[in-house]
C-alpha cells in the first residue's frame, strides 16, 4: 500500500512498478470472463416514476484489490445506478464505490474516477476486475484511497449492464461519471463512512477516462450543479475524435478506431456501422465485443480503415456530426482543471491536448497545463497520476489552483 505521507518520488516509483506488474499479469486475464459479484443486498431508492440520475438501483458488497489477493484497508460496494444516454434517455450504469476503512464518519473527499480504455465486453468492466485484482488502474486508485479519499468508479454505459458499450461517446461518459458521484453520496454504507452531499468532489481520469472526466467537467454546471466539484485532473485527452482517428489509421492504435466506431454505433444506431463493414471488419467487430483491450489492441494494430470497410464511414456527414458532438473545448469547466499530456504520446496526439488547453483558456477556464516531457501514453498515465492527485489535494484544502493560461 502507498503510505499517504510517502514522498512524491517514492509514490511515483511504486506506482510505476505496480502498474507495470499489473499490466503484465492482467494482459491475458482482461480477456477472460470476470463475473461480477452476485448481489447479496439490493436497495431501491425511489419508485420508477420518481427516479433521478444517480439513484441506486441495486447495491452489494464487493472487494477492492489492486493486485490479485492484495489486501487493502477499504470497504467497497458494487452498484447499479441511474444515468442517461447521449440522447438523454434514462438508463442504468454499473460501478464501484471504494471507501477507506479508517473509522472516519465526517465528510471526506470523494473522487469520481474514470478509467482508461478497458474494452467492449462486460468482463472488461472495472467492477469485474476489482475483486480479482486485475483492473489495471486499481493501483492508481489505491493512491487516492491511501489519502483517505473515497472513490467512485463508473463502468460506463454498456459495460456490466445490457447493451453495447458506448465507447468514446463523450456526453454519455461524462454523465455516467457525474452520476457515479451522486450514487456514492446516496449509498448507505458509503454515507456512514463520510461520503455525503457535503463531501468535496474531485473528477479524475486519463485516456478514455480523460475524455470522460473532461466531459464531466464541462457538464457539471448544467447536469449536476449540486455536486461540490473542486477540480478536475484529466490527462491524455482524446478531445477531437476525428483527429485521433486520422492519427491512428494504420498505426499501433488502429484497433481503437474500430472500437470507437462500435461505441458510436451503439449510442446512435442510425449510423448503421454494419453497412460499411466488409467480412474482415465484421469479424473484428465480433471479436472485439467478446474481448478486452489487451487482446483487441493487438488484433487491430496497424490495420487501416480501408482494410475493414467497403466505404469509410468517417467521411460521411452523419458520422462526422456525431463524432463532432463528442468534441471537447466547446464549454467552459466551472471549476479549475489540471490538464496533462505526454509530449510523445503515440495514441492521442500531443497537439490535441495543447488545443484543448487553448480552447479552455480562451473561454476563461482556470487551467493548469502540465506537459510530460518524452512521455508516451502509458508513461503519461503513471507519471501524471501523483502530480494530478497532489493537485486535487490542494483543491480539497482550499488552496489557489494557480492556472497557467497566460
Amino acid at each position: 500500500m502507498v503510505h499517504p505521507r510517502a514522498t512524491r518520488a517514492t509514490r511515483a516509483t511504486r506506482a510505476t512498478r505496480a502498474l507495470r506488474t499489473t499490466a503484465l499479469t492482467a494482459a491475458t486475464a482482461l480477456a477472460l470472463s470476470l463475473g461480477l459479484p452476485s448481489a447479496t443486498a439490493t436497495t431501491s431508492a425511489h419508485p420508477a416514476g420518481a427516479a433521478r440520475p444517480g439513484d441506486i438501483v441495486t447495491s452489494s458488497p464487493t472487494s477492492f484489490h489492486p493486485l490479485p489477493g492484495q489486501p487493502t484497508r477499504t470497504r467497497a460496494w458494487h452498484m447499479e445506478y441511474r444515468s442517461a444516454t447521449a440522447k438523454g434517455t434514462p438508463n442504468v450504469v454499473s460501478g464501484t464505490v471504494i471507501v477507506p476503512d479508517d473509522g472516519r464518519t465526517g465528510p471526506r473527499p470523494l473522487v469520481t474516477y474514470a478509467v482508461g480504455t478497458v474494452g467492449l465486453a462486460d468482463s472488461c468492466a472495472p467492477s469485474a476486475g476489482f475483486p480479482k485484482g486485475t483492473t489495471v488502474e486499481a493501483n492508481l486508485i489505491q493512491q487516492l484511497t491511501a489519502r483517505g479519499w473515497a472513490v467512485a468508479v463508473t463502468d460506463y454505459e454498456g459495460l456490466g449492464t445490457p447493451g453495447d458499450h458506448t465507447y468514446t461517446v463523450g456526453r454519455a461518459e461524462g454523465q455516467a461519471v457525474l452520476d457515479a458521484a451522486r450514487a456514492a453520496q446516496r449509498l448507505p454504507g458509503a454515507v456512514r463512512a463520510g461520503v455525503t452531499e457535503d463531501s468535496p468532489v474531485g473528477i479524475m481520469g486519463y485516456s478514455q477516462g480523460g475524455q470522460a472526466s473532461s466531459w464531466a467537467a464541462e457538464l457539471h454546471s448544467t447536469y449536476a450543479p449540486e455536486l461540490k466539484v473542486k477540480g478536475t485532473a484529466t490527462g491524455g485527452v482524446p478531445a477531437d475524435l476525428l483527429k485521433v482517428a486520422d492519427f491512428n489509421n494504420g498505426n499501433v492504435g488502429a484497433g481503437l478506431i474500430l472500437m470507437a466506431a462500435v461505441g458510436q454505433d451503439a449510442a446512435f444506431p442510425e449510423l448503421d456501422l454494419a453497412k460499411y463493414l466488409n467480412d474482415k471488419g465484421r469479424h473484428y467487430v465480433g471479436f472485439m465485443k467478446k474481448n478486452c483491450v489487451a487482446i483487441d489492441a493487438i488484433a487491430g494494430a496497424f490495420k487501416k480503415i480501408s482494410d475493414v470497410t467497403v466505404k469509410n464511414p468517417l467521411y460521411e456527414a452523419d458520422w462526422q456530426q456525431r463524432l463532432r458532438e463528442s468534441d471537447l473545448g466547446t464549454r467552459k469547466p466551472d471549476a479549475p482543471v489540471f490538464l496533462y499530456h505526454g509530449t510523445l504520446d503515440e495514441l492521442i496526439p500531443y497537439g490535441v491536448g495543447k488545443q484543448l488547453r487553448a480552447d479552455w483558456c480562451a473561454k476563461g477556464a482556470e487551467v493548469r497545463w502540465a506537459p510530460i516531457p518524452l512521455g508516451e501514453h502509458v508513461v503519461g498515465a503513471v507519471a501524471g497520476a501523483v502530480p494530478a492527485a497532489d493537485w486535487l489535494a490542494g483543491r480539497f484544502a482550499g488552496k489557489p489552483a494557480h492556472g497557467n493560461c497566460g
